[in-house]
């Protein structure tokens, strides 16, 4: 049973394009990180632009700023990271002039910095390895080098843990994070739409196959914070080829001249807000009779404006 588990995990890393050189790392680590779940993917799909920020900014890998901070936090899960926004465990030494939490490392009260928002943790860990001499010769790798940046972390004291780096290689291939590595300020072009349209006044522009929510905020200059605000979707998915997302913020009607709506089969009253240019909210309140759980049958009449 172990022998296969092995081989999905190895199949996994081959198509997330993530393997190492070397034959450093064991495809699979006995330890809290050994189980892929949920959690670590909602981290990792919550989080990676921050990581690209941060690596456009001081040259640090997104992959190992991702890795660090699944490991670090347990997926954002951990007190310290809850309480106090503080992903990568830094400490609170002579030189934090900012707001301070107790908690205990290794058997010792400890304190550590506390952050409003978890951007502050991001930027304060890339400062941190930036700001010390000793983990100099890392930004001397290359910035897809992330396994010479895990054992170069370990090597340079960031962790007692021996097996640190090949936790951090471990996550970066189990979760395919190298490919946000490929991100850099002269490649990625910025408010550029494309293929920009307007539905209900409202620009919007489509998907293409394989595109990130951060490339399609790239190329519109619209953040990803927004574009999902903008498109009314609540959990972290990315968007699906030829997917419209508006960049602007919809409309509480449809246009003049679109009063109903007739369904057809597949649709949903989401899929309708997307067409017509409205809010999904505002839709809902031009026809209380649906609720969020409500199946639309074909031939229902959706009231638009």
């Amino acid at each position: 049973m172990k022998t296969r588990i092995i081989f999905a995990l190895a199949a996994a890393m081959m198509l997330t394009g993530c393997i190492t050189t070397k034959n450093s790392a064991p495809a699979i680590i006995e330890s809290d990180i050994s189980n892929a779940n949920d959690d670590y993917e909602r981290y990792v799909l919550t989080y990676y632009p921050l990581a690209i920020e941060q690596m456009n900014r001081y040259s640090i890998p997104a992959s190992i700023t991702l890795a660090q901070g699944l490991l670090e936090s347990g997926a954002g899960k951990s007190e310290l990271a809850r309480k106090s926004n503080n992903h990568f465990g830094i400490k609170a030494d002579k030189s934090w002039n900012g707001s301070t939490v107790s908690s205990m490392d290794n058997g010792k009260l400890c304190k550590f910095r506390k952050y409003k928002k978890v951007g502050e943790s991001y930027e304060d860990h890339s400062k941190f390895l930036a700001g010390r001499e000793r983990y100099a010769s890392l930004f001397r790798l290359k910035k897809n080098d992330y396994e010479g940046w895990a054992k170069g972390l370990k090597k340079a004291g960031y962790a007692e843990d021996r097996q640190y780096p090949q936790k951090l290689i471990s996550l970066i291939e189990r979760y395919g994070l190298c490919k946000y590595d490929n991100y850099k300020p002269g490649n990625t072009p910025q408010k550029n739409p494309g293929n920009a349209q307007s539905i209900n006044g409202i620009p919007f522009i489509t998907a293409g196959s394989g595109e990130l929510m951060i490339d399609i905020a790239h190329r519109t200059g619209v953040s990803v914070g927004k574009l999902r605000k903008y498109n009314d979707i609540k959990d972290k998915r990315e968007p699906r080829a030829g997917e419209r997302l508006y960049t602007k913020k919809k409309k509480s009607k449809a246009a003049k001249g679109s009063d109903f709506h007739t369904t057809q089969n597949g649709e949903s009253l989401y899929s309708i807000a997307q067409d017509y240019g409205i809010r999904l909210m505002k839709l809902y309140e031009l026809n209380p009779q649906y609720k969020s759980y409500t199946k639309l049958k074909v031939g229902d009449v959706i009231r638009l404006r």
